[in-house]
């Protein structure tokens, strides 16, 4: 099913801002580590302008938390029915299925996640520190990713305080590892420190955009829907065993885990699947309780939770299937608002680049020669950027955009005869340009608003204001 989705459509906006940044190395950008772009710089290059091969990191990285959550599923004594079941609740939850079918930081970070927390319930089983070691190196690739790990560690530690291992906070190895994670992360953060921190700025616009899909009302009930129908009852099942068994006391920090991360990224403004990397130990958690007190059942109380469990899981997998982008993209429709398409932005976001990309190129070979020497183009947003870059990279000029981690990668130059502004406001247009003429229109109909849809494009001349003054008022996450 992963593969088959990683082949429909066309990139996803942050994809082709993966490439566009990969051409760009750095140690650091305004909204995320270097783990992404070169990872999509490596696959490009192995298969280039390949969509599927840049995806399959992230089907790898998908399949083995599937893997990993049934394993998880073990490591707390459940069988092979437990095992099963963990795997189906991981596997049929849209949310963590189908995020793998695309290469974005969220689908990386999550199935780290997944294996650092198999590694931490492993030491807490055998309680050998290799472990607690691995677990640390593979944090420090995460905080290449996201900075939302540190979240885990911290609530982790707490928790392990209070409800205990107490020693996990007191293994040698465990120290090692995070001074590796600090030393790892120097680089990214003397960036950060060198351009203002435009990671700690990212946290508020992620926080206003959460308005959209209900705020902090409906936060928890949004995070714990992403589990999906099987997923969500084994996570909720997952919190209460690791709670309140006994038997499974040893891991009592990871239920309390969960509940601190939601509140931190609750408080915090964060997204609802922020929390999610923690859903494949619930998950698996559940399972072991559900398969559990089914054995502990009257015969004809277990044949009904059985078939209530069957019932369940094939609903998700209905669903899942129905998830699935296996319709062509003539049967998909526009979606009816900005919150439809905030919600299914793996799909509407695939669509329209090339639209863009012949809309530019035909206003650009358009111009004199003389224009076209000296002319650049400026995106109003980093995935039109990003898809200009990629697509037309042979055919257009540079390309600049004041938007997200675009606006680190440079500002126009001054001597630039023409520019070719894609999208924007016609006001700023009047205020830095003298000459401002729409030449161009893209509408696709289908597409992301503000992106593909509702562009205008614009030939400008006759530079008012120097791009170097303008540029960081400009620049916007």
């Amino acid at each position: 099913m992963l593969l088959l989705s990683a082949t429909r459509y066309g990139y996803f906006g942050d994809e082709l801002y993966f490439l566009a940044a990969g051409r760009r190395p750095s140690f650091g950008y305004a909204d995320q580590g270097p783990v992404l772009p070169l990872l999509a710089r490596l696959m490009d290059t192995l298969v280039p302008g390949s969509y599927f091969v840049l995806r399959l990191p992230a089907v790898a990285l998908t399949v083995t938390a599937i893997v990993l959550c049934a394993l998880l599923a073990r490591e707390f004594g459940g069988g092979r029915w437990a095992q099963v079941l963990a795997a189906l609740g991981y596997a049929t939850s849209p949310f963590l299925l189908l995020q793998g079918t695309m290469l974005t930081t969220n689908a990386v970070d999550t199935a780290l996640w997944v294996i650092i927390t198999w590694l931490v319930v492993r030491w807490v089983r055998t309680r050998d520190d290799w472990l607690l070691f691995a677990a640390a190196l593979v944090t420090a690739i995460d905080m290449q990713v996201k900075w939302l790990i540190p979240f885990f560690w911290l609530a982790a530690t707490a928790s392990s305080l209070v409800f205990g291992p107490r020693e996990l906070v007191r293994r040698p190895l465990l120290w090692l590892g995070g001074a590796i994670v600090v030393l790892a992360t120097v680089p990214e953060l003397l960036w950060q420190a060198h351009h203002d921190w435009p990671q700690l700025e990212m946290g508020r616009v992620i926080g206003a955009e959460q308005g959209i899909l209900g705020g902090r009302l409906l936060f928890v009930p949004m995070s714990v829907s992403l589990a999906g129908f099987l997923g969500a009852l084994l996570l909720l099942c997952g919190v209460w065993v690791l709670l309140v068994w006994e038997s499974l006391r040893p891991y009592r920090f990871l239920g309390a885990t969960l509940i601190l991360l939601y509140l931190a990224f609750l408080i915090t403004g964060g997204r609802i699947y922020y929390a999610a990397g923690m859903y494949g130990v619930l998950i698996a958690a559940g399972a072991v309780g559900v398969v559990a007190t089914a054995e502990r059942m009257r015969t004809d109380l277990r044949r009904a939770l059985v078939a209530g469990i069957a019932v369940l899981t094939l609903g998700a997998t209905a669903f899942v299937l129905y998830s699935t982008p296996w319709r062509s993209a003539d049967e998909v429709r526009p979606p009816a608002d900005d919150a439809e398409a905030a919600i299914n932005i793996g799909v509407y976001g695939s669509f329209g680049w090339h639209e863009l990309t012949d809309e530019v190129e035909r206003v650009y070979n358009g111009l004199t020669p003389q224009e076209r020497a000296t002319a650049v183009i400026l995106a109003d947003t980093y995935w039109q950027a990003s898809a200009l870059d990629e697509l037309g990279r042979d055919q257009l000029p540079p390309i600049y955009s004041p938007s997200r981690g675009f606006g680190y990668f440079g500002n126009p130059p001054d001597d630039a005869g023409v520019v070719i502004a894609v999208g924007g406001y016609e006001a700023f247009m009047h205020y830095q340009f003298e000459h401002v003429e729409p030449v161009g229109k893209v509408n696709t109909r289908i597409g992301f608003s503000g992106n593909t849809q509702d562009v205008t494009i614009w030939k400008c001349g006759g530079l008012k204001n120097s791009w170097s003054r303008v540029w960081p008022n400009l620049m916007h996450l």
